[in-house]
C-alpha cells in the first residue's frame, strides 16, 4: 500500500526538492504552493500525511494545521521551519502537529520521519481492526467449560497489571489469542500490540529485530531501524515461543525487563521504554532450565503470572460451541450457509483426540464448510482419519500393532464408505448381518438414525 503525502511550500525550489524526495521514497505525492490550495486539496482528497512549510503568505502552516485537524483528525501533519521560527514550530506541535523539520531538510531526515509516521499508522490501523473484530465477544476466546471460565476470570484480573505473563500450553490452544485478550482488556488497549516469534528468525537477526539497529551497524543496515521494544512503547510486546530465544540474548532481555531500557545494535545511546511483556511457550521450560538452554533468572522474571491453557481434549464441553463459532465464521468468509453438523459427524468430532487442538478443529471445519454442497455437514465432509480413529498410517494403510476392536471398527467403516453408507450391502460384503453393523455403529456412537439401512 502506498501512503499519500501532500507537500505544501510556497518556495518553488524547496517544493520541488521535497516532492521529489518523498516520491523517490515510495509515497504517492501531491504538491501545492499555498495554504489555500492545500486546504482545497484536503477538502476533496484524503491524505495520510501533510508536509507543510510553516511560514507562508496568506495562510501560514499553523492556520493550515488547524483546518486540517478539524476536517481530517487522522491526517498526520509535519511542519518545516527555519531556525528562527522553532518557537512557532513548538506551538504547532501543541496544536496537533506530529513533529517539525528544520530547514534545509535532507532526504534522510524526510525519509526517516515518514517511516516513523507510516509505522505508527500501520500499528494504529492494525489495532483498530483488532478492536473491531474482537469487541463483540471476550477477545474471540470461545468456551463455557469450567477451566475456560477460570482463564477468562484470570485474564480480567491481571490485564491492567504491569507484571510479565507467561502463557503455556500445547500448540494450537490459542496462546496468542490469550495474549491479545490481556492487551485489549488492559489500560494499554489504545497502545500497540507487537509480536516477535523467536522461532521464526535466524539467531543472528533476533537481536536486531528485538532492539533495532543504527544505520551502518552491519552490512545490510541501510537505515536506522526501530526494534519491537521501541514499537511496543506504551503497549504490549508478545514474545512468542520464548524457549527459542538464543541463550546469548537472554541476559539482554532480562536487563530490559528489569531496567526498562536498552541500546540499539550499533549504538551506545540508551532508550527507555514502557512495555508490558507477555511470553508464550509450548515447551516444558523447566526441562530447558535443567539442560542449560534457558536462564533460570529470566524464567522467573517472565513467569511472574503463569497462565496455562488446556488441550482441547481436556475441555470437551467447548467442542460444540467452537464448531458453531467456526461454521458461522467460515460461512461469512465464503458466502456459505451451512447450518450445522449431523449427529454422526458430531460424535466423530467428540471422539477425536485433537492433537492439533483448537487450530486443528478450526482447519477441519473450514475445509468442511468450503467443500460441502449441503447445508448440514456429514461425516463425508471430514477426513477419513476422523472416522477411523487414527488407525491409518501416513501411507493410508493400517498401523501395527493395534487392538482387535480398532481393526474391526476400521474394517466396518471402510466397507460402509465403499458402499456409500448402505449397511445391507456392507453387511453382505463382510459376511455379517446389517443388524450387527447397526449394533457396532451404536457401540462406536456413530449410529445416525436419520440414515437408511
Amino acid at each position: 500500500m502506498k501512503y499519500s503525502v501532500l507537500v505544501v511550500d510556497d518556495d518553488k525550489y524547496v517544493n520541488e526538492y521535497v516532492t521529489e524526495t518523498v516520491t523517490r521514497a515510495g509515497y504517492e505525492t501531491t504538491s501545492v504552493f499555498s495554504g489555500e490550495d492545500a486546504l482545497l486539496k484536503v477538502k476533496s482528497t484524503s491524505f495520510d500525511i501533510v508536509l507543510t512549510d510553516l511560514k507562508m503568505h496568506e495562510m501560514d502552516g499553523i492556520a493550515l494545521l488547524e483546518h486540517v485537524k478539524r476536517l481530517c483528525p487522522d491526517t498526520i501533519v509535519v511542519v518545516m521551519t527555519a531556525y528562527g521560527t522553532v518557537e512557532k514550530a513548538v506551538q504547532a506541535i501543541k496544536k496537533g502537529a506530529y513533529d517539525f523539520l528544520l530547514k534545509p531538510v535532507t532526504p534522510e531526515t524526510v525519509e526517516h520521519i515518514l517511516t516513523r509516521i507510516t509505522e505508527m499508522i500501520q500499528l494504529k490501523t492494525q489495532n483498530q481492526i483488532m478492536r473491531n473484530d474482537l469487541a463483540h465477544r471476550f477477545q474471540n476466546m470461545i468456551g463455557r467449560s469450567k477451566v475456560m471460565k477460570e482463564i477468562f476470570d484470570l485474564v480480567r484480573s491481571i490485564a491492567s497489571a504491569r507484571s510479565t505473563v507467561m502463557i503455556t500450553g500445547p500448540s494450537g490452544t490459542g496462546k496468542e489469542m490469550v495474549a491479545r485478550a490481556i492487551h485489549y482488556q488492559s489500560n494499554r488497549h489504545d497502545g500497540p500490540f507487537i509480536k516477535l516469534n523467536c522461532a521464526a528468525l535466524p539467531e543472528n537477526l533476533v537481536e536486531a529485530e528485538l532492539f533495532g539497529y543504527e544505520k551502518g551497524a552491519f552490512t545490510d543496515a541501510k537505515k536506522t531501524h526501530r526494534g519491537r521494544f521501541e514499537l511496543a512503547h506504551g503497549g504490549t510486546l508478545l514474545l512468542d515461543e520464548i524457549s527459542e530465544m538464543p541463550l546469548n540474548l537472554q541476559s539482554k532481555l532480562l536487563r530490559v525487563l528489569q531496567e526498562r531500557e536498552f541500546e540499539r545494535v550499533g549504538s551506545s545511546q540508551t532508550i527507555a521504554v514502557d512495555v508490558r511483556v507477555v511470553a508464550t511457550s509450548n515447551r516444558n521450560l523447566k526441562e530447558y532450565l535443567a539442560a542449560g538452554r534457558f536462564r533460570e533468572d529470566l524464567f522467573y522474571r517472565l513467569n511472574v503470572i503463569p497462565v496455562h491453557l488446556p488441550s482441547l481434549k481436556e475441555r470437551p464441553d467447548d467442542i460444540a460451541l467452537l464448531i458453531e463459532h467456526f461454521i458461522n465464521k467460515y460461512n461469512r468468509d465464503n458466502g456459505k450457509s451451512v447450518k450445522g453438523v449431523n449427529q454422526t459427524a458430531l460424535n466423530l468430532l467428540y471422539k477425536h483426540e485433537w492433537p492439533g487442538n483448537v487450530r486443528e478443529l478450526e482447519n477441519m471445519i473450514e475445509r468442511a464448510v468450503v467443500t460441502s454442497e449441503l447445508d448440514i455437514l456429514t461425516e463425508n465432509d471430514f477426513p477419513s482419519e476422523l472416522a477411523y480413529g487414527g488407525v491409518e498410517n501416513a501411507e493410508g494403510g493400517l498401523k501395527f500393532p493395534m487392538k482387535l476392536e480398532e481393526g474391526s471398527r476400521y474394517l466396518i467403516l471402510k466397507t460402509l464408505e465403499k458402499y456409500n453408507g448402505n449397511k445391507t450391502r456392507a453387511a453382505e460384503a463382510l459376511g455379517i448381518s446389517a443388524r450387527t453393523i447397526r449394533n457396532k455403529l451404536a457401540d462406536y456412537r456413530l449410529q445416525d438414525e436419520s440414515q437408511p439401512g
